[in-house]
């Protein structure tokens, strides 16, 4: 034996083992990093509320000014391609919609006055009724108890009587206020309608080209969505008001076409409109023609509404919105109480906005992670199908992560960073943990000594290969403006 000490056996992996201490700090940093990002882009949503709500009188009408327009520029567009001006066309579609309303009110205007006069009596006789239960068993309430309650109500009003003065003064100036709105709304709605197809233009000017592309695609897309959302909805509401109104006319219940008109306009509130004008009819049909009356009226608006959420909307409103129900309702109730009514109102068309512009994002992440092709994707204007195929281009940037993943999952690539081998140690080894790959004076992979003459290129197409996109480049363009030139 010899006595020279023997030398102590050592593992390949030594060198490749990573401290925890590391990872951790790797997962640390990428947490605080996303964490940071988040808390800057709540903090600019906060101050853009905040810029929102001191400049919601002057935003408010615009809003408003659009999705009306969305409803009068189809047939502005049709009486422009029929010759007439486009100031005529947008000022005829304005006056006709405006004689429309006051048509319909001027129609409902007598019924809801005499009719009006005959519930007051008719909820009288209610009120009467109801004492003279609360009299009789179980309850036996007595006639000292009732008056009582009545003495407190009335001293609370009284007492009161200072809010109630500052209510009413605040609802003449919100009346005033809505009528500026009303105004300013009509104007802008007619500029829109006018001058529309100049905006997109005029925002690629000042925004630059690459910019413009991806805005003139997102703006279409929510033209298009708010469009077929208020389409729809008016649509879905004129069928709730027309049954639920020859329900109520044939039952005889009070203001009914009155009713029909506000299941119309509630309707645009998805849900909670629909709720809210049925309850409304139930409690008139009650009060006026009684017990049975208020059941026939429930039993039809439930059928009504059954119709509308099992047939109309999933045939025409997930196409126009394409929005999950409790998206819907959580957006009613945030937009009700942040607003109001017109919150309510505005919800919906804003959640629809948002969701088309997180669609246009994903699918500009598809188009560079390869998952989908600009082929796949349905673009709206041109801009947006040049948009697409420049995205696919710009893929070949992540064609080395793709390439290495794959190459990973097929056992083609070392998770250590190299090409896999069957040589557990020297040279192999080496190229394992480094990642690199020897190569002759032509720059292909270079062969062991004792290696078959095949090893070469089958090595080379082991290792992912990074292509060079350029010299396709221009042939791919040509041929994309040859597709889209007849557009």
């Amino acid at each position: 034996m010899s006595d020279e000490p023997r030398p102590q056996a050592t593992s390949d992996t030594d060198d490749e083992t990573v401290d925890r201490s590391v990872l951790i700090g790797i997962g640390g940093r990428w947490l605080t990093d996303w964490a940071l990002r988040l808390a800057v882009v709540i903090v600019a949503f906060w101050l853009l509320a905040r810029i929102g709500s001191a400049l919601w009188v002057g935003i408010l009408p615009i809003l408003l000014a659009i999705i009306v327009s969305t409803v009068l520029w189809p047939p502005t567009g049709w009486m422009v391609r029929k010759g007439l001006p486009k100031a005529l066309a947008a000022l005829t579609s304005i006056l006709a919609t405006l004689g429309i309303v006051a048509g319909v009110i001027a129609l409902i205007a007598p019924s809801i006055v005499e009719q009006s006069v005959k519930l007051a009596d008719q909820t009288s006789v209610a009120i009467s009724e109801v004492q003279d239960w609360l009299r009789g068993p179980p309850l036996n309430i007595r006639d000292e108890q009732l008056d009582s309650v009545l003495e407190q109500i009335s001293s609370t009003l009284q007492d009161r009587g200072d809010q109630i003065a500052n209510g009413v003064f605040t609802g003449v100036s919100a009346v005033g206020s809505m009528v500026i709105t009303l105004v300013l709304v009509l104007v802008l709605t007619f500029f829109f309608i006018k001058d529309g197809p100049r905006f997109l233009p005029f925002v690629r000017r000042i925004v630059g080209r690459n910019a413009g592309r991806h805005l003139t695609e997102v703006l279409a897309r929510s033209w298009n969505t708010l469009g077929g959302f208020i389409r729809t909805q008016a649509l879905v509401s004129l069928v709730d008001a027309v049954f639920i109104g020859l329900a109520l006319v044939l039952l005889g219940v009070p203001l009914a076409w009155a009713l029909a008109i506000i299941t119309f306009l509630a309707g645009f509130i998805p849900i909670v409109g629909a709720i809210s004008a049925g309850a409304l009819a139930v409690l008139i049909a009650l009060v006026a023609n009684g017990l049975t009356t208020a059941i026939i009226v429930l039993v039809v608006i439930i059928l009504v509404q059954q119709l509308e959420s099992n047939v109309l909307q999933p045939v025409l409103q997930s196409k126009a919105m394409n929005l999950h129900p409790v998206v819907v309702l959580l957006g009613v109730a945030a937009g009700s109480t942040l607003f109001g009514i017109i919150g309510a109102f505005l919800a919906v068309p804003v959640a629809a906005v948002v969701a088309v512009m997180l669609r246009y994002i994903g699918e500009q992440i598809d188009l560079r992670t390869g998952d989908v092709t600009a082929a796949d994707l349905a673009a709206t204007t041109d801009e947006g199908r040049l948009t697409a195929f420049l995205g696919e281009l710009s893929s070949s940037r992540f064609a080395p992560l793709r390439r290495g993943g794959s190459a990973l999952l097929t056992g083609k690539l070392d998770p250590r960073g190299g090409p896999a081998s069957s040589s557990p140690r020297g040279a192999g080894a080496t190229a394992r943990r480094t990642g690199a790959v020897a190569t002759t004076d032509d720059g292909r992979p270079d062969a062991p000594d004792d290696a078959a003459p095949g090893d070469a290129e089958s090595s080379a197409a082991d290792v992912p290969a990074i292509p060079d996109p350029a010299p396709t480049i221009g042939s791919r363009l040509r041929r994309f403006f040859a597709r889209h030139r007849d557009d």
